[in-house]
């Protein structure tokens, strides 16, 4: 059976719009072929969409001279059927599909790199070598509708905050945070850096009398981790907030986080099933803890932490035993903040910084910003950074800058925590890390 041309074709329905009502709808149907059982004089091939799957009952004195063909599809080839939607009680989803005619579009080779409904695990490697095939099965295709949602409560929830969206460079001349972790590159006859993120150019934004920007786009980090939370290009969800301090980005960020809970549970019921998740509601406010309250906590369970030092990862796991769900790290030592983190001005030992976390993983950094020019010059210094190397940044807090604030938001961060997922990898098409550059 050779592939025919589509012609004027044209798919009427998704496999999940269709139940009992539509009993003799007159549908045409569009997928892959997941399965083909052959009884002799009858066959069931069962076509799986994006939505769904559909047994579609093949009847040898219908179909005829076409009936042998369609039996030996190699799974995994694309058609379309037309037929007529029928009940049958004996079929899970109460109905079946009774073909008129068969258009083979694609005929998959064999054998499949990967299973697609076979019960053998693969390892995460194999499948994202194969991520296209990786990527029909339910569960890995859940994960992206759960983050398609995230995208969407995030667009929804900032809009309607006034919030103007905005695209800023991804090839830039200068390190956003100082450091080495940058991914250097040939701009015509200068070097030039992957963006780390969009901190100094939102923050020149701030000038301008937009007062509230976000941003949905890539970031690089040349920074060689190797764990089941990193990555070194990972979308950045950023806001900044002019006449606005710690506390109200905080605010923002939670309803934000919020939206996106609540618009899962309304509208993926489906993919959370599939995963086997149960997701709590997010009350609000979320609780805050400050740096030096953590530290006593750990102390208590008989960790010390040094005032200064991060908190590791075996400090978060022991404030999660003591705060479950999400919640807020707030006033960071400034020695542990970027130059641009304002001080807490009653006691500037401390920062306006804070931290989201879910039990024991960071979600989001964040803080209010210094907007005073020779302050911020002088933070520059204290780092080991030339304020010459940031000039262009610089000059927008010479004619007038109102106080500010922001977050940037690891959307793969958020989507692994919601969707439950053990690897960050899990939860972008195709991952980038420090051994992994195609597909």
């Amino acid at each position: 059976m050779e592939p025919q041309a589509i012609n004027d074709w044209r798919r009427t329905d998704y496999i999940g719009s269709l139940g009992k009502e539509q009993d003799q709808k007159e549908v045409t149907l569009a997928g892959w072929v997941q399965d083909i059982r052959n009884l002799g004089g009858i066959a069931f091939l069962v076509l799986r969409d994006r939505t769904g799957t559909m047994q579609v009952t093949l009847l040898k004195k219908k179909l005829e001279d076409m009936y042998k063909p369609l039996t030996e599809l190699p799974r995994e080839s694309v058609v379309m059927v037309k037929g007529r939607v029928q009940l049958n009680d004996k079929v899970h989803t109460g109905i079946e599909v009774m073909p008129s005619e068969v258009k083979l579009l694609s005929k998959a080779a064999t054998p499949l790199p990967l299973g697609i409904v076979d019960e053998v695990n693969a390892e995460l490697d194999t499948r994202l070598n194969a991520r296209f095939l990786d990527l029909r099965k339910d569960d890995v295709r859940a994960v992206f509708m759960l983050r398609n949602s995230i995208l969407d409560a995030t667009r929804a929830q900032l809009n309607e905050e006034g919030f103007i969206e905005i695209q800023t460079p991804k090839i830039v001349g200068a390190a956003t945070e100082g450091g080495t972790s940058l991914f250097p590159m040939e701009y015509f006859d200068r070097k030039a850096y992957l963006n780390q993120s969009p901190q100094l150019f939102k923050q020149m934004l701030m000038a301008t009398g937009f007062d509230k920007v976000c941003e949905i786009g890539p970031a690089f980090r040349a920074e060689e981790h190797d764990t089941v939370r990193h990555l070194n290009e990972f979308t950045s969800i950023d806001i900044e907030m002019a006449f606005s301090d710690e506390e109200d980005v905080m605010g923002v960020l939670e309803r934000l986080i919020k939206a996106s809970v609540d618009l899962i549970k309304s509208s993926n019921q489906k993919e959370l099933e599939t995963l086997g998740i149960e997701l709590e509601d997010v009350p609000l406010p979320l609780p805050r803890l400050t740096y030096d309250e953590c530290r006593e906590i750990c102390k208590e369970k008989g960790l010390d932490i040094p005032f200064g030092e991060d908190l590791t990862m075996e400090a978060t796991k022991l404030l999660a035993e003591k705060v479950q769900g999400y919640y807020f790290i707030t006033r960071w030592p400034m020695a542990a903040k970027p130059f641009y983190i304002q001080p807490y001005e009653p006691d500037p030992k401390y920062s306006r910084g804070f931290d989201l976390m879910y039990k024991e993983k960071e979600i989001t950094s964040g803080g209010q910003r210094v907007h005073d020019l020779a302050f911020l010059i002088s933070r520059l210094e204290e780092q080991g950074l030339d304020p010459e190397d940031f000039t262009f940044y610089l000059d927008a807090f010479k004619y007038g800058i109102p106080p500010h604030a922001g977050w940037g938001l690891g959307l793969e961060r958020m989507a692994m925590i919601l969707s439950q997922s053990d690897n960050i990898r899990e939860c972008v098409l195709f991952p980038r890390d420090r051994y992994r550059l195609i597909p």
